[in-house]
């Protein structure tokens, strides 16, 4: 296997595994424990300790199951081991008789006889006529009753009748004599002894009860309802001693009845025996089943049941058994008539077979007859039928277990050697032994679950040997091992008779014990068990009493007394777990590792990890000595321990990933096969709870209350257990993670064995949550007890009552019902408290120490807070209200996170009811947060609430707990506008509305929680309060209105927070992002808030900030945009009328009204396609562009659509000047929207092409009408003269262009000397007018009579006036 390569250098060099450990720890004391409980996680984990339980009661069969296997009528496989520490009893220790009894051997000549009574911890010794009770517990301490002077030949202990003595009497001993019986009363108390070991505590009350006879009775048994049988030592016939209260007419109070030969013949019993050789020699009882069997001297068995009063029925009578026996095992040496004779008779406790195997009988040479109810087959006819009640069946023989062949001799099994280990021997039987001891004179015997332990003489002198047997789980149970031990053969161990044993894969295996004989000083008197205190049967399913792999961590180890004439040997079962505890000790000790990993294949993987975690971890039962009365956790050494704990790792091994695909599809699916270290948590786990986990909580007590279900020892016990294993996985939290160095696979099988390992970790966090809640709430039962659980139950409600009282432990711990049912229970408990005047801090800190995920401190908190607000609303002082009152808030904010929304809001009304303005504001703030407790509702409020985000949740919560804020705000609003302070009447008391009102509005003000106020805000906006949040400038509101989503009014708020907080510049920007906003706004707003912006960042201050340069070119920035706005203002008024126009082109002029264009769209877009010249010019002016290809056309265009076909000159020249005029006035001096040169060459052309028809000068006072300066028209007008270019290269074209400089020199010399004219006189460019005056006459042609008569008339005026 994988791991033992590493296995044996690993032990003695490695105490732990060292390297990650520290990472892990690290890591988990990281973690937050969980404020809400994983109930699915605790329901898994569950299941899987219910899947152990079940595992645990199959994986052993019980006796019944072993003994009726096909063909197996006898069996003889036995395990023998040389190796002592697979031997399965060990000899504890050895009391001796205590020496005070020897004073009372002072003669020769006396008679003593001594025996064991287990039920009252003592061993009865009788010298003569003196019975010593001798307190073995203690060792030396005796009691005596010396009150009768016949010698004591046997005493029994048996249960009294009841009625006939006073209460404190639980037992009676009977005390034979060879004349008479006694009855002595016993009542017993249990003190604390030496080492604080319990003990009894026995005081011996005089009955008065005697009764004479002539034959002495021995093997006195007593029954459940306190009748005692006895036999006769001499006749051998059946006795009862009857006994009642007080005598009567017809009976004596105590007198002896005879069943053996009828009830006359009883008066003379000693004339009337049977015959010698078939007298009883033995009684024994079955008080479960109510009957008891006898023994013959000739071995024969019979069964009596107890009827009437004075009466049995006889039942049925087993003889020859010698024959059933040797039909049954044919041809066996260990059967012959002289050694088959019956020594003892053991009875099967009623669950130990489920086939009903219901008697042992032994026989002086260690053959065991197994008997069980006979069916109708073997022909068994009596009385009742076997199902009526009480009835008892006959039985019959089904199986003949032989000795042990191959027995060790005690010398031999004591040697000090081990056996060499080589793979050779591993897992194969032992060899014969040299010196095989056969078994021949047994003499006493006993029996428990299983296990026998039988004593005869030894082959010296004072010494006893005793026969130990007990099942071999290794052999007969299904472990899950990988080399499982092999069976024996035939070679080495005989088979008699007709067993075969079956090999196949469902055939049950056969009875395979260990075997060992064990030598002891004295001579044997009596053996009996070691009484354990009985544990309550459990409903989850209970394993056979065979295994105890699953029980020996919680229950004490089954123990044996012997007692001889030297003292009281104890012998104890050695468990599995002993045994690995001595493999461990030799890997630590010798470095042999060999042992352990047998151990790991004998008792599989898993089996034995879970042992390794239980010896690591420490349990209260791990020594294999008397248990300890006080539950003390047992550990073992620090290196045994690291031995156990590397065992553990290493043979854990790892998870494996198995994948299933389904046929016929792609999908697949798979699963992880735990490791051995998760299986063995689960099964040690498991283990630990089987006592309580399927149990109910509550039984029915008195006087008609609930009481626990458990005994608190049990539930203590339990629980140190858990915590210790609790401890051990916190310490080791590396156990459940590879090793560094394991992941050197495939790549291909990485992703499965990441998987697995993802699975294991899962689950195995989910079982240690379970341990940890598990642990609370055995604390928590504890404590209810403490409370008095019963009165607890009472005082809750009908249905929590029923809620309790059908609750399982398991219920409790992984329910949802359980979290309701301890939550009441907790508030009953503090209610009890509150109501004895005890502070709930005392409560609170005991149940948080105790059962914190029970009932925690916030829990009460919480019921102390509602307490508050109780006390505050019967309160009628304002003042004592009002701190009842602040405890309440400081309380419920303390276990706000504990609070459910329904409860905030149910607090936050009566807070409201109560006018308790803090209470209202401030608790759910508080609850916000605790319900956020990460801030991931924040953060998804921060990343403005993206869609399909699991953090949604918790900003719902957040939102969820904002909106009571509000709502209180309304409420003390509505309060505030109907008290009558609000209708003019004045108070300042603290309960006056408006002043909570206020006092409100104050406390929600000053929350830091920036999410809270854009609540807060927008609730205020939406009522129309957006001025007065304004005025207020709270500190997040700037924030609130720059939040995402950015919309229309709080933008709209914003500019005029920033203008009331004096940064005009930031208003601009906003209004510019308003104004450019994806948003509805019309044009005409989106020019507003752009005009607005212009003004703002006009009247930033130079000084602020630094940002002139910035905001020169922002302003700048928004002029332009303002101009290209307001063109486009324009582009949309004209296109207006076409708005409703079908098709594309209605749709574009809407879309104008929308949104802001640039120049280029609005030209590209608008102007050119709708063939708009006039806005064509305005945007070539407001961009100006100048480019005389563009602006040319445009103006050809203009002078086109202003001529009318077939329209006289004037009327053309009229539409002419009312097209160009306005454009002049608007668009001049640019040269972009307005070219003077080409306008007036147009006009020009336009005049000497009409020149018959207009009056010259026209195209001169058309400019000047246009706005052009007098001097600009000259100089366009000179140019043109001077051009020589057509149509002013002929002498028609240039004397019209001479007339028109004529008329606009004398228009411009009349404007200069007319009073306030536009033309100040000092500008008037006499001299020059004056020069080209005189060349324009020069050059003038002779039929211009009209045109010399004006420029004449110029020269007159500039010589007069100039």
């Amino acid at each position: 296997m994988a791991t033992l390569a590493p296995f044996s250098t690993s032990y003695r060099q490695q105490p732990s595994i060292g390297t990650p450990s520290s990472v892990f720890r690290q890591n988990q004391n990281q973690q937050r424990p969980a404020s809400a409980l994983d109930l699915p996680g605790l329901q898994s984990a569950s299941r899987v300790l219910h899947d152990q339980f079940i595992k645990d009661a199959q994986i052993i069969p019980d006796i019944g199951d072993m003994l009726t296997t096909p063909g197996g009528q006898s069996s003889a496989l036995y395990s023998v081991f040389p190796d002592d520490y697979r031997a399965p009893f060990q000899k504890r220790r050895l009391v001796g008789i205590p020496e005070a009894l020897f004073q009372y051997y002072n003669t020769t000549n006396v008679t003593s006889h001594m025996g064991l009574i287990p039920e009252i911890e003592r061993v009865w010794i009788s010298i003569d006529h003196k019975l010593f009770l001798w307190d073995y517990i203690e060792g030396q301490d005796i009691s005596s009753f010396v009150d009768q002077p016949d010698v004591i030949t046997h005493v029994a202990v048996v249960k009294p009748k009841v009625g006939v003595f006073v209460d404190e009497i639980t037992s009676v001993m009977v005390i034979c004599t060879p004349v008479s019986v006694l009855l002595i009363g016993l009542s017993m108390s249990t003190v604390n002894g030496t080492n604080n070991r319990s003990r009894k505590e026995i005081r011996m009350y005089a009955t008065d009860m005697t009764v004479s006879t002539d034959i002495e009775m021995t093997s006195v048994v007593g029954m459940s309802d306190g009748r005692i049988f006895m036999c006769g030592s001499q006749d051998g016939c059946l006795y009862e001693l009857h006994y009642q209260q007080s005598e009567s007419w017809f009976s004596k109070r105590v007198h002896i009845v005879n069943h053996s030969v009828g009830s006359v013949q009883s008066l003379f019993p000693r004339f009337t025996s049977p015959k010698s050789e078939d007298r009883i020699v033995a009684v024994i009882s079955d008080p479960k089943r109510n009957c008891f069997y006898t023994l013959s001297a000739r071995n024969s068995i019979s069964i009596y049941q107890a009827s009437s009063e004075k009466a049995v029925h006889h039942v049925q009578t087993m003889s020859n058994l010698y024959k059933s026996a040797q039909e049954k095992a044919p041809g066996s040496p260990a059967l012959t008539p002289s050694n088959f004779q019956i020594v003892a008779l053991h009875v099967l406790d009623l669950g130990e077979s489920r086939t009903g195997v219901q008697l042992i009988a032994i026989t002086m040479n260690g053959v065991r007859l197994y008997f069980s109810p006979s069916t109708s087959a073997y022909g068994f006819s009596y009385g009742p039928t076997p199902s009526a009640a009480g009835g008892v069946r006959p039985l019959q023989l089904i199986h003949v277990r032989l000795p042990p062949p191959n027995l060790l001799h005690p010398d031999e099994q004591s040697s000090p050697h081990r056996p060499a280990y080589n793979s050779s021997t591993r897992n194969s039987p032992p060899q014969p032994p040299s010196r095989p001891f056969i078994v021949s004179g047994l003499e006493n015997s006993c029996y428990l679950d299983g296990l026998m332990v039988s004593a005869q003489p030894g082959d010296t002198d004072g010494t006893d040997f005793l026969l130990c047997t007990a099942p071999d789980l290794t052999r007969i149970g299904s472990l899950g091992q990988l080399n499982p031990p092999s069976q024996l053969q035939p070679s080495q161990q005989p088979i008699y008779g007709p067993s075969s044993y079956g090999t196949g894969a469902n055939q049950r295996p056969p009875l395979t014990e260990y075997a060992t004989l064990l030598a002891i000083p004295g001579r044997t008197w009596s053996m009996a068990t070691v009484p354990r205190e009985s544990t309550l049967a459990s409903v989850a399913p209970s394993p056979p009493v065979t295994n105890e792999l699953a029980t020996q961590f919680s229950e004490p180890s089954r123990q044996f007394m012997i007692l001889t004439n030297v003292g009281l040997t104890f012998l104890i079962k050695r468990r599995a777990l002993d045994y690995l505890k001595a493999v461990i000790e030799e890997v630590q000790n010798d470095g042999v590792v060999q042992p352990i990993i047998e151990f790991r294949d004998s008792f599989g993987r898993d089996q034995t990890c879970a042992m390794l975690l239980g010896l690591a971890s420490g349990n209260t039962f791990l020594d294999a000595g008397e248990p300890s009365t006080s539950g003390t956790l047992c550990t073992i050494s620090p290196d045994i321990a690291n031995v156990a704990k590397q065992a553990f790792y290493d043979f854990g091994e790892r998870p494996i990933w198995t994948e299933r695909v389904t046929y016929g599809t792609s999908d697949s699916s798979g699963s992880a096969i735990f490791s051995g270290r998760r299986e063995g948590f689960a099964i040690y786990f498991a283990r630990l709870v089987r006592p309580l986990w399927k149990d109910k909580l509550t039984k029915p007590g008195s006087p008609g209350l609930q009481q626990s279900n458990f005994e608190d020892n049990l539930l203590v016990t339990v629980q140190k257990n858990l915590f210790a294993l609790k401890e051990f996985l916190d310490k080791n939290p590396h156990l459940f993670h590879s090793a560094p160095g394991e992941h050197s696979v495939s790549r291909a099988s990485s992703g499965n064995e990441q998987e697995a390992w993802k699975a294991e970790q899962n689950s195995v966090s989910q079982l240690q949550a379970l341990l940890s809640r598990t642990i609370e709430a055995i604390s928590f039962i504890l404590l209810l007890n403490d409370y008095r659980l019963g009165e607890l139950i009472a005082q809750c409600d009908t249905d929590t009552q029923k809620l309790i009282t059908s609750m399982t432990f398991e219920d409790l711990i992984t329910s949802q019902n359980g979290v309701t049912a301890a939550r009441a229970l907790v508030n009953v408990v503090i209610d009890q408290q509150i109501g004895q005047q005890i502070s709930v801090d005392t409560i609170s800190e005991v149940l948080q120490q105790r059962c914190g995920s029970f009932c925690s401190t916030d829990d009460v908190m919480l019921y102390k807070a509602r307490e508050s607000v109780r006390k505050a609303m019967e309160s009628r002082n304002p003042s004592e209200r009002h701190n009842w009152l602040g405890e309440s808030l400081r309380l419920f904010t303390k276990g706000a996170r504990m609070l459910d929304f329904d409860k905030i809001r149910e607090v936050c009304g009566e807070y409201q009811q109560l006018g308790y303005a803090k209470g209202a504001v401030e608790l759910p703030l508080s609850c916000a947060q605790a319900l956020d407790p990460d801030n991931l509702g924040l953060e998804y409020w921060y990343a403005a609430c993206p869609p399909n985000d699991a953090r949604k949740e918790y900003c719902d919560r957040r939102l969820k707990c904002y909106d009571l804020v509000l709502h209180s705000l309304s409420v003390f609003e509505e309060q505030a506008s109907q008290s009558p302070s609000a209708k003019g009447s004045t108070s300042n008391a603290i309960d006056d509305p408006e002043a909570i009102r206020s006092h409100a509005y104050d406390l929600a003000f000053s929350s830091e929680d920036e999410m809270f106020h854009s609540t807060l805000y927008e609730w205020l906006i939406n009522r129309g309060l957006a001025d007065e949040l304004l005025a207020m400038r709270p500190p997040f509101l700037e924030a609130h209105l720059k939040r995402e989503p950015i919309t229309v009014p709080k933008y709209q708020l914003l500019w005029q927070f920033y203008v009331k907080d004096g940064q005009p510049l930031r208003a601009a920007e906003i209004l510019a992002v308003l104004a450019e906003s994806d948003t509805d706004l019309l044009l005409d707003k989106r020019l507003e808030y752009l005009t607005l912006a212009v003004a703002n960042a006009k009247s930033h201050p130079v000084t602020i900030g630094g940002r002139h340069e910035t905001a020169i070119s922002f302003l700048t920035n928004l002029e332009e945009k303002l101009d290209v706005a307001q063109v486009q203002l324009e582009v949309y008024n004209a296109l207006l009328p076409h708005m409703n126009d079908p098709g594309e082109a209605g749709e574009k002029i809407k879309y104008l009204s929308k949104t802001l264009l640039t120049m280029s769209e609005l030209y590209q877009v608008y102007a050119e396609p709708f063939d708009l010249p006039v806005m064509k010019l305005l945007i070539l002016h407001v961009s100006d562009h100048h480019d005389e290809h563009v602006v040319r056309p445009i103006w050809d265009r203009i002078f086109d659509d202003a001529i009318e076909k077939g329209a006289d000159a004037q009327t053309n020249a009229d539409h002419i000047i009312a097209s160009v005029v306005p454009l002049g006035k608007r668009f001049y001096p640019s040269e972009s929207a307005f070219p003077l040169k080409y306008i007036a060459s147009l006009l020009v052309k336009f005049a000497l092409k009409n020149r018959t028809q207009l009056p010259n000068g026209w195209s001169p006072r058309v400019l000047v009408q246009c706005g052009v300066p007098y001097g600009d028209v000259w100089d366009v007008l000179h140019e043109m003269y001077e051009s020589q270019i057509p149509p002013f290269n002929t002498q028609s074209g240039v004397q019209v262009v001479s007339a028109d400089i004529a008329i606009l020199l004398n228009d411009w010399l009349e404007e200069a000397k007319r009073p306030q004219s536009s033309v100040p006189r000092g500008e008037f460019p006499a001299g020059r007018i004056d020069l080209a005056v005189g060349q324009y006459l020069a050059e003038l042609g002779a039929n211009q009579a009209e045109t010399k008569a004006i420029y004449e008339g110029i020269k007159r005026q500039l010589r007069r006036n100039w």
